[in-house]
């Protein structure tokens, strides 16, 4: 039988509209300079959904349709390092024709529908942005594949699916936003079948960081407010999480721990970085240090002028002010986006 949850509906708005950006851009980051002892599990999906609704264009411009990070091989296109970084997923799972996977928060869909291409396997994302979801349904019905990838609304900690429906399930640098990690990865735990994999990409604070150096806890509160998340996990937090939820953890690496060849997945964020993904193109500007720059002094001007809406200026600002940490966390090596997990259910 389908778990009934009393939950928060998800946003089921097409984008905001000129008035509401700045509103919602000044609400999001209040949420950052509220007193540690606010629970984040009140407030974990607000943060989500406004944060999403706010950058998820500026994600597709910079980036595309694939939102996350991958280290790359020398001579790598940056497409090219993403969808690689897919596949290791699909090749994991055991990913094939007829099989039935879940991705959980699967954005606008570009990994989605890489891994249902490659793999043969049909694949449900759940996504809690209405403006996300209305994006996805529209390009896998442009790619030709709506009939092997489906879109479900929902917060992923309270996904409307039976028991026990799915063959695997993955997760690219998006469980970082749940509010603890025994909530999603329970959730994952129920719909899976028994004895069905799980693998995913973490973002985590690593052993490195220390909570009680200023510079650590700077750095992680500005990826997090960066990025939407309430709150980074530490690699024992997740193991620990999967263990006491039902999974057997097969394998679990920091695939961004200096110890594997190629340019580190910062590259194209850092300043001082001369390994950049390639020629120059528009649509690789904003990931670069000066094309942030600009972008940020565009909107400003573009804000006086009427032009954006107001509240542009703050949602490029804190983008660029979580870039700008990733990058020294990264160097740091106190942070990574991913931290590769692979169980499987018990039973």
């Amino acid at each position: 039988m389908v778990q009934q949850h009393v939950v928060s509906k998800p946003s089921g708005r097409a984008g905001l509209s000129r008035e509401e950006v700045a509103a919602t851009a000044a609400t999001y980051v209040s949420h950052f300079e509220r007193p540690a002892d606010t629970s984040v599990a009140d407030r974990y999906a607000t943060i989500t959904s406004q944060y999403y609704d706010l950058v998820t264009d500026f994600y597709e411009f910079g980036w595309g349709k694939a939102f996350h990070f991958a280290n790359r091989r020398e001579g790598e296109a940056f497409p090219d390092a993403l969808a690689r970084h897919e596949a290791y997923l699909s090749d994991h799972l055991g990913l094939r024709r007829g099989m039935r996977a879940i991705d959980l928060g699967c954005g606008v869909g570009g990994p989605m529908r890489h891994i249902a291409t490659i793999s043969g396997a049909s694949v449900v994302g759940v996504n809690i942005s209405g403006y996300q979801v209305e994006k996805a349904r529209r390009y896998n019905r442009r790619a030709g594949l709506a009939d092997r990838c489906s879109i479900l609304q929902a917060d992923f900690l309270h996904i409307p699916v039976e028991d026990a429906s799915f063959d695997a399930a993955y997760a690219i640098e998006a469980t970082c936003h749940a509010p603890d990690k025994p909530s999603i990865y329970g959730e994952v735990a129920r719909v899976l079948k028994p004895g069905a994999p799980f693998a995913f990409y973490e973002w985590c604070m690593t052993p490195r960081f220390d909570k009680n150096d200023p510079e650590h806890a700077r750095l992680k509160l500005l990826i997090e407010r960066g990025n939407g998340i309430a709150h980074l996990a530490s690699f024992e937090d997740v193991t620990e999480a999967l263990d006491r939820v039902g999974f057997d953890v097969l394998a679990a690496r920091d695939l961004a721990d200096g110890t594997y060849p190629g340019i580190p997945w910062y590259a194209d964020l850092d300043v001082e970085s001369t390994r950049s993904s390639g020629k120059f193109s528009l649509r690789a500007l904003p990931r670069t240090p000066l094309g942030r720059a600009v972008t940020n002094a565009a909107t400003g001007l573009l804000e006086k002028l009427s032009i954006a809406p107001k509240g542009t200026r703050l949602v490029s600002s804190f983008l660029n002010d979580g870039a700008d940490a990733l990058v020294k966390a990264g160097k740091l090596g106190i942070f990574t986006p991913m931290y590769f997990v692979h169980a499987k259910k018990r039973g």
